[in-house]
């Protein structure tokens, strides 16, 4: 047989043999029947997903899950579950509907690093790992991070939400929370319940897992800018659902409402800044049950108070080196306090302010609006709702030029927001009704003249847009001048 040939004829036998052994596999390796598929419409393979729960169990809990082989039960986590436990597949499709939310997180977590090899000590000397176990558990939480954050992005997708809580993510979360030492874990932890938090079916999941609303309220105690965020932004996502009694009775005792304070008052973070005191607004800014709640309390313990020194410390920014990242953080607390005063009981405590009322007038007065227009507009609102309980107010800002100028500079900002531009125009009509000539100076009334003239395209554009809006609402009357204006966003009784 010539060369050619045998080498073609073993050529021809190899490609038999892999045939055959693919055959032999399948027979080994069939495929599962239809009744054990996961159901799940989603472009991440659910296998994947359980595989990544899997891997955020507490290291004592996979250890120990370990020595009982792969197929044995997660310990208590998974007791009396059906869940499947499969291999990890090889890829994730990232899904287009799928929000990212880890993307600004800290690169690092904290870990102290291994110096010539030595062994870890505490303070009394006592050896607690030595330097290959200390590397062993880095590298372990590395991938814990790794493994965290891919279901922090994925908890934001509704699909892939009821699929994790389906299969003990939130037991998996709690373990990880009550034992965490690193704070990058309890913030990726904190991060995907606050993700799934936004959706119904988990959200209901949260609160019925004994133990999990408390341990999260008890992440207000940490001294982690980071862990704190997303403790905050998640009890905000809950006092804004439709379970927000129950977020609000687990925050209403006084040491929590105390720590949630003391943060917003101290912290040097204004991310930190915003979301805590986005969290004060919405426990203030809520429905009735949850407003009596934690509203009396928080009052009785100084909020009035450490929202105006908020506002004080902001405005005093604003007038030197605009830092655009303090922005929301101004409009947060504007938006407190607006909602302060347009309830009942507080309303009178935020407009006999002094202090206050000069840190409005300065918002307003602001030169170059565009940035901050939101917060402008907020204290134009606010200033309408001080003059429903304090009308003689009128007379001390009647002479205050600026003021005036600053309130006819805001129109273009009010044009959307129907309830604010009626609460500008009330002030502009009772500042133009308090101006009588024979009491003030000729240089005043020009000043007056002067500003309107300026201004004069954007109040004909304004009235122009808003015409028929005018004439239906009849905005002459005299109620547009004895507004008193709920906050925009929630009325508060």
């Amino acid at each position: 047989m010539a060369p050619e040939e045998a080498a073609s004829g073993i050529e021809h036998e190899d490609e038999e043999d892999e045939v055959e052994e693919e055959r032999t596999e399948e027979a080994y390796n069939p495929s599962a029947p239809s009744s054990e598929l996961f159901d799940v419409s989603t472009t991440v393979d659910p296998s994947y997903i359980i595989s990544l729960i899997r891997k955020l169990l507490p290291f004592n809990v996979r250890d120990n899950h370990r020595d009982h082989g792969v197929n044995g039960r997660v310990g208590s986590v998974e007791e009396g579950s059906e869940a499947v436990i499969v291999e990890e597949s090889t890829a994730v499709i990232a899904s287009p509907s799928v929000q990212t939310f880890s993307n600004n997180r800290t690169d690092v977590m904290d870990i102290p690093d291994d110096h010539d090899g030595l062994s870890c000590r505490n303070e009394g000397g006592q050896i607690l790992l030595d330097s290959s176990e200390h590397r062993e558990l880095s590298a372990q939480e590395q991938a814990w991070e790794e493994y965290g954050c891919i279901l922090w992005d994925l908890a934001a997708n509704k699909t892939h939400s009821e699929f994790m809580v389906e299969n003990l993510l939130l037991d998996v979360l709690l373990a990880s929370l009550a034992v965490a030492k690193s704070v990058r874990v309890i913030e990726i932890s904190l991060g995907i319940l606050a993700n799934l938090v936004c959706h119904e079916v988990p959200r209901n999941h949260i609160i019925s897992t004994k133990g999990l609303v408390s341990i999260v309220v008890d992440q207000l105690f940490l001294d982690d800018s980071t862990c704190l965020c997303e403790a905050c932004r998640l009890l905000t996502l809950g006092l804004r659902s439709s379970e927000s009694v129950t977020w609000a009775e687990a925050l209403q005792h006084e040491h929590v409402l105390l720590r949630i304070l003391w943060i917003a008052e101290n912290t040097l973070n204004p991310q930190l800044l915003e979301k805590s005191v986005g969290l004060l607004l919405a426990m203030v800014d809520n429905q009735h049950e949850v407003t009596e709640l934690v509203l009396p309390p928080l009052m009785k313990l100084g909020l009035a108070n450490i929202l105006i020194n908020l506002l004080a410390c902001e405005v005093d920014r604003l007038y030197g080196d605009r830092i655009p990242d303090r922005y929301p953080a101004l409009d947060v607390i504007l938006e407190v306090i607006e909602v302060l005063s347009a309830v009942d009981n507080y309303s009178k405590v935020i407009a006999l302010n002094k202090e206050l009322l000069k840190l409005v007038l300065d918002v307003v007065k602001l030169p170059d609006k565009v940035e901050i227009s939101s917060s402008c507009v907020a204290a134009v609102v606010l200033f309408a709702n001080i003059l429903a309980d304090a009308p003689d107010l009128v007379s001390e800002v009647s002479q205050d030029v600026p003021f005036l100028q600053g309130l006819l500079d805001t129109i273009p900002y009010v044009s959307d927001d129907s309830e604010a531009r009626h609460a500008l125009w009330s002030v502009v009509g009772r500042l133009l009704l308090n101006v009588q000539e024979h009491m003030i100076t000729p240089s005043l009334l020009n000043q007056y003249v002067s500003a309107l003239v300026d201004k004069s395209d954007f109040i004909e554009e304004d009235l122009v847009d808003h015409k028929q809006e005018d004439l239906d609402e009849d905005h002459m009357s005299s109620k547009a001048f004895d507004i008193k204006r709920n906050a925009r966003i929630t009325a508060v009784s």
